[in-house]
């Protein structure tokens, strides 16, 4: 399980942060990533769909409204209040702890929450996602690497600041393939800004 300490200052800095995330406009390459992950939903009719870490639900509304039955999950309160307001079903629930049944959905969309588990937490995180998805569920996981890294980032400009994992390639992919079945691998490049991530890694997996 992921230390309470840890998730309470990120609920923290995300309750802080929930209303300028809600006014905030999406990138374009994320769009384009959203975008991309609801054609394959539509080519395999899968229609049922997890959205883990979803802030103030701006990914969960886009698939929902795009006729996918989204149910999104966040740690922050704030955030959850945020996607109910949009008429989503949202909960407060940590990753680690998914209060589902086995095989509830063909899907589960992840965009930059998982990177904030402790590395030694990362295969059980796993383990869970597989549970809760259906048999040939597809599961897209977006996180920040290109370097390894674990601990508070004293960059951030979050208050409490946030604890962050990143993953060189082939290490990410290493972990990934213990637990599911790897369909698609790209990177985004980042701005340079010194010794932080140097692209995103979009992934495709499969139970």
């Amino acid at each position: 399980m992921i230390p309470q300490d840890l998730k309470k200052n990120l609920s923290d800095a995300y309750d802080r942060q929930s209303k300028q995330r809600n006014q905030t406009q999406t990138q374009d390459w994320k769009t384009h990533e959203r975008e991309a992950f609801l054609q394959r939903l539509r080519d395999e009719q899968k229609h049922t769909m997890l959205e883990i870490g979803s802030g103030p639900g701006k990914d969960s509304l886009f698939f929902s409204q795009k006729g996918v039955d989204v149910h999104a999950t966040d740690l922050s309160e704030e955030m959850v209040q945020r996607c109910r307001e949009k008429g989503l079903k949202a909960d407060v629930m940590s990753f680690d702890d998914l209060q589902f049944p086995a095989g509830s959905f063909d899907a589960v969309w992840a965009l930059n929450c998982l990177l904030h588990v402790p590395k030694k937490n990362l295969p059980e995180i796993l383990t869970g996602l597989r549970r809760v998805l259906k048999k040939d569920g597809l599961f897209y996981l977006g996180v920040y690497g290109g370097i390894n890294h674990e601990g508070i980032w004293q960059g951030d400009f979050h208050e409490p600041k946030r604890f962050f994992s990143f993953y060189d390639d082939d290490i990410l992919k290493s972990i990934l393939t213990r637990e599911f079945k790897l369909e698609a691998f790209h990177k985004i490049p980042m701005d340079e800004d010194g010794d932080g991530p140097t692209h995103f890694q979009g992934v495709i997996l499969r139970k």
